[in-house]
């Protein structure tokens, strides 16, 4: 299932977009959870990227905590 939304982390929108499934997956999923894939943009720039395996690692601070709400909702 897509999920796609927006968060206001510390003033900064950060829109994500994120593919969940209903049972993890060790192969596919982040840390063999549910998320195969998640996409996270702050004013347009690409700051998290996975699909299947890590395109880019969150490094900012914001994209840090978005993050980890979604790892908390989804996976």
């Amino acid at each position: 299932m897509w999920e796609k939304g927006s968060l206001l982390i510390e003033g900064t929108v950060v829109k994500y977009w994120v593919k969940h499934y209903e049972e993890p997956s060790e192969e596919y999923g982040i840390e063999g959870g549910r998320i195969s894939k998640m996409e996270l943009r702050i004013g347009g720039e690409v700051t998290l990227s996975y699909e299947r395996g890590w395109g880019k690692e969150p490094e900012d601070e914001i994209s840090q905590l978005a993050y980890a709400i979604l790892m908390k909702k989804y996976n």
